[in-house]
């Protein structure tokens, strides 16, 4: 966020993340990006707070930092919701759903002296959605919005903004199954990055040559006719990158061989590999198990 060779500096950029981006040992260096809006699910059971109404005397001592408690696990401490707003969505296989959300905003949690966080006002958005029959299709999901900018965003495009982590969940894990992404393992961090990038490359490519591939179902997979353009995905894509790459060709030479190196120079020493203590975890515990007399 803070280079400015980069194209979106100084640019509204939004980081959609999952509930445990949402501690304030993330969430208060993040507030420090004027252009960042941080878009976090919560747990159920988290608990935050108002903020406090404005004195009109000056009393003596520190003025009060939060206001009313607001637990997400007991309704009875919650105040009505400052925007509510309903919409229509319809799924791929063509289900239609209703999604209700609502909205709190100017809300707080705890920090610590280091981190302040009471400082960095956010927005609680509570995500309900329902049926044709008023059932819940799953428990609400809570989603807090935190950034100076964070006003810029309706509730329906943070509604949006979270759901394309759907895809991003995906996408890294066909990257560990098909493409080998943590199998390439090094004690160097600089050739660990340029493997990322070259798996980044390939996910690429399997994307933009989706429209050249044909559907080739395996054996087993008999309910689905081949060349079916409906079924387009990165899986189905790589069983045709063969033939993709021999029919464009290659713009580069075949690499020829070349002559035996010529090795180290004699009295040449190699320094040794810096040895790094080994980072165990903890055990926990066991208290339920009664102690011998």
């Amino acid at each position: 966020m803070s280079d400015e060779s980069l194209p979106w500096h100084g640019k509204l950029s939004v980081l959609t993340a999952d509930s445990v981006y949402s501690q304030r040992s993330f969430l208060f260096n993040v507030c420090k990006h004027k252009n960042l809006v941080v878009i976090a699910r919560v747990r159920s059971n988290r608990i935050f707070y108002s903020t406090p109404p404005t004195q009109e005397e000056k009393k003596r001592g520190c003025p009060k930092k939060f206001g009313e408690r607001f637990d997400l696990a007991l309704e009875e401490t919650w105040r009505p919701p400052d925007e509510t707003t309903n919409f229509k969505s319809t799924t791929k296989k063509g289900r239609e759903f209703t999604v209700t959300l609502n909205a709190w905003h100017h809300m707080l949690m705890r920090g610590t002296q280091e981190e302040q966080m009471y400082r960095c006002p956010f927005t609680l958005v509570k995500v309900n959605v329902t049926d044709d029959t008023g059932c819940n299709v799953w428990k609400p999901m809570w989603l807090i919005v935190l950034g100076e900018q964070r006003e810029r965003i309706s509730l329906a495009e943070v509604y949006s903004c979270y759901r394309q982590r759907f895809d991003i969940e995906h996408m890294f894990r066909f990257k560990k199954q098909r493409l080998l992404m943590t199998n390439y393992q090094t004690t160097g961090v600089k050739y660990e990055e340029n493997w990322i990038r070259l798996v980044m490359l390939s996910y690429v490519q399997l994307w933009a040559a989706k429209d050249l591939s044909k559907y080739l179902p395996r054996p087993w997979e008999n309910n689905q006719k081949p060349n079916n353009d409906k079924i387009v995905s990165p899986s189905t894509v790589q069983r045709d990158f063969q033939r993709i790459i021999s029919e464009i060709g290659k713009p580069g030479n075949s690499p020829k061989a070349t002559c035996n190196s010529t090795g180290r120079v004699r009295g040449q020493t190699q320094t040794k590999r810096v040895k790094h203590p080994v980072i165990k975890k903890s055990k926990k515990s066991n208290n339920s198990q009664p102690k011998a007399a």
